[in-house]
């Protein structure tokens, strides 16, 4: 069997930079700046200038990033926010953590995003706002969603954990809604050497309101205005985000010069690959397809020492977790056949030519 192909392979990038990101650390080590301070600062204001708001605050992680969104904006419960059912989990669980209910709207056949359609269907007088994902690193479609929270007077939160550096209509994704939210965890397009986040935002309430939140429910220390959380993001991972920043304009473009190839290579009629609208610029966080038989074609592509993973199998409204909300197969069905058909193949930016061209022939040869 030919060398494996690794869906993603981190330890390239690391090879890469071994010695900057030792630096960093040793830096933060020597300072002993551990919990928050000065590196998670230095990177909050370079994330904030680089997403084009007035403001980041870095916390422990993409999930608590975006459970501190919700609290700064009101959400509690009896309150419900509009999610996608086609997302990683923690979209929900954001709203969840507030006493909140999320309610999952379907996504579209082609994009695979939030579908505004399924979102105006959901709305009800207890709809507090919508969270729109720009899943697989494919922005959704803001002005669509945003016409309708204005129309019924709710919030827009955007869940950036897979598209960092992602433009709709030419502008930074987390720069469009009232708070964008951001995941660090490795793998991610920006990832921390372990776990970490941010908030967004142009609001200044909301960034010290958030800044209050994860640091215990101070503004001064051992004052504890409200109950609080320790969620503040860790120096070590504050340093490695400020060099692993400096690269993320490059490592975009290998991953779209990747991701571009297998959009126009990969010509199995037996695949469906996600669409990309103009207006946007996606980043191929994860590259996904639709096959008739995804067990079948991960089992094909392992024998070929190809990796290959799925990301969703289960939506988020058929969980075991959400059981209690009452939700039946059929009910968002895009979503589902999503989920029952969805393989991702590999693509990371460290990837030579020659494998991703082992990947778009074995695409190619599926059952042909």
């Amino acid at each position: 069997m030919a060398t494996e192909i690794k869906r993603i392979d981190l330890s390239r990038d690391y090879q890469a930079h071994k010695e900057e990101y030792i630096k960093a650390i040793e830096s933060v080590c020597e300072e002993t700046a551990f919990s928050g301070g000065k590196y998670a600062d230095r990177f909050d204001e370079e994330f904030a200038a680089f997403v084009g708001t007035g403001y980041a605050a870095g916390v422990n992680n993409g999930t608590s990033a975006l459970h501190l969104a919700m609290l700064a904006l009101g959400v509690g419960p009896g309150d419900e926010v509009i999610v996608p059912a086609n997302t990683y989990i923690a979209t929900a669980w954001g709203v969840s953590y507030t006493g909140a209910t999320p309610v999952f709207a379907d996504c579209t056949a082609d994009t695979w995003e939030i579908d505004p359609v399924s979102v105006e269907q959901k709305i009800t007088e207890r709809t507090k706002g919508i969270i729109g994902v720009h899943l697989y690193g494919q922005p959704f479609a803001y002005n669509e969603i945003k016409k309708i929270a204005d129309k019924h007077g709710l919030f827009v939160v955007e869940d950036c954990a897979q598209a960092h550096n992602a433009l709709y209509e030419g502008r930074q994704v987390g720069s469009l809604g009232e708070l964008g939210c951001f995941s660090f965890y490795p793998g991610k397009n920006l990832y921390a050497f372990g776990e970490g986040g941010s908030i967004t935002t142009d609001n200044k309430e909301y960034f010290d309101h958030i800044t209050r939140l994860k640091n215990q429910g101070c503004d001064v220390r051992y004052y504890h205005d409200e109950i609080g959380y320790n969620m503040r993001l860790e120096g070590v991972q504050g340093a490695v985000l400020s060099v692993s920043l400096k690269y993320l304009k490059e490592w975009t473009a290998k991953r779209e010069t990747i991701g571009e190839r297998y959009l126009r290579e990969i010509a199995n009629p037996l695949i469906t690959m996600q669409a990309h609208p103009e207006n946007t610029r996606p980043v191929y966080h994860l590259f996904v397809i639709t096959v008739p038989d995804h067990e079948d074609f991960v089992r094909y592509m392992a024998d070929k020492g190809i990796e290959c993973n799925m990301h969703y199998p289960v939506p988020c409204h058929l969980q075991k977790a959400y059981a209690h909300l009452g939700y039946r197969v059929g009910d968002c069905p895009n979503a589902e056949y999503l989920a029952s058909h969805c393989v991702t193949l590999p693509l990371f930016p460290e990837m030579r030519e020659d494998e991703v061209s082992r990947v778009i022939e074995a695409c190619n040869e599926y059952r042909r």
